[in-house]
C-alpha cells in the first residue's frame, strides 16, 4: 500500500519539497475506491491541489533537492490536518457532500490513519532528517473562486507561522520584487494550523519553512508547472542566502 511518492531522495540540495494534497487517488479499500462524489468533482481542488505535484517536482528538480508526493486525497484523509483536527475527514467541501465520510465510523477512520496518514509523515520525517540544514518548502495550490465567494486574485500565496517566518519574508521580498507577480501574505489561507504538516515537520523541529500557494488556473499544465518552478527556485535560493 502506497502512501507517499518520493522523486530524487539523494539529491544533493538542502531543501525538502512537500506536496501533501499532490493526488485525487481513493485506495479501491476506501469504500470500494469510490467516495460517492461525481468524476468532475473528483476532479475539483476539493480532492486534491490541482497542478501541485507537477509544480512540486519541478520544483525539486530545479533545487537539485528531494520531493515528496502524498498519493491519496485530501478527501480520505488530509495529511495537512493534525490528528485531532476536525477537518482531518471532510464531510462537506465548498458545496459538495462526500457520501463515504458522511457517517465514517471510527474504525474507518483509525484505519486510513494507519495505513495513509502515519505513513505519509514517518517518510516525510525521515527525508528532513537525512540533514541539519534541511529547510521545507510546502507546495499547494487553490482554486481561482470558490463557490459563491469574490475571486482570488493572487497568483501566489506566502504561508507562514509568525514563530517561523524568516525565509517566507525574505521570499515574499523576493516575488514583489519582481513586478509583475500579485503576492498574497497568509493568504488566501492563514499561515498556521496546529498540529499540520509544517507545524509537525519544520515548526516543532526548528527547521526553517515556507509554504506556497499557486493559484490552480496557472499550473493545470505541465508548461505553466515549469514556468512556476523556473520563476520559484532561483526567488527561493535568494531568499535563504538573504
Amino acid at each position: 500500500m502506497v502512501a507517499c511518492q518520493i522523486e530524487g531522495a539523494n539529491r544533493a540540495g538542502r531543501f525538502l519539497i512537500t506536496c501533501d494534497h499532490a493526488s485525487n487517488h481513493v485506495p479501491d479499500w476506501v469504500a470500494g475506491g469510490d467516495l460517492g462524489i461525481s468524476p468532475e468533482d473528483m476532479a475539483r481542488h476539493i480532492a486534491y491541489d490541482v497542478g501541485a505535484a507537477g509544480a512540486a517536482r519541478a520544483l525539486g528538480a530545479a533545487l537539485d533537492s528531494p520531493v515528496i508526493c502524498s498519493h491519496f486525497s485530501r478527501l480520505v484523509i488530509d495529511p495537512n490536518r493534525g490528528l485531532d483536527d476536525p477537518t482531518l475527514i471532510m464531510r462537506l467541501y465548498d458545496g459538495t457532500i462526500i457520501p463515504a465520510n458522511r457517517y465514517i465510523g471510527a474504525d474507518e477512520v483509525q484505519s486510513r490513519i494507519d495505513w495513509l496518514y502515519l505513513p505519509y509523515h514517518a517518510a516525510l520525517a525521515e527525508l528532513a532528517a537525512k540533514r541539519a540544514d534541511t529547510v521545507i518548502i510546502a507546495i499547494h495550490s487553490f482554486t481561482p473562486r470558490l463557490r459563491g465567494r469574490e475571486p482570488r486574485p493572487w497568483q501566489v500565496g506566502v504561508l507562514f507561522d509568525h514563530r517561523s517566518d524568516r525565509l517566507s519574508q525574505a521570499l515574499m521580498t523576493q516575488l514583489r520584487a519582481a513586478g509583475d507577480i500579485c503576492v498574497g501574505e497568509n493568504e488566501p489561507y492563514a499561515g498556521h494550523l496546529a498540529g499540520d504538516a509544517i507545524d509537525q515537520h519544520a515548526l516543532q523541529m526548528g527547521r526553517d519553512n515556507t509554504l506556497i500557494e499557486i493559484r490552480n488556473d496557472l499550473i493545470s499544465d505541465s508548461a505553466g508547472q515549469a514556468y512556476w518552478a523556473q520563476r520559484l527556485a532561483p526567488m527561493i535560493g535568494r531568499a535563504v542566502a538573504a
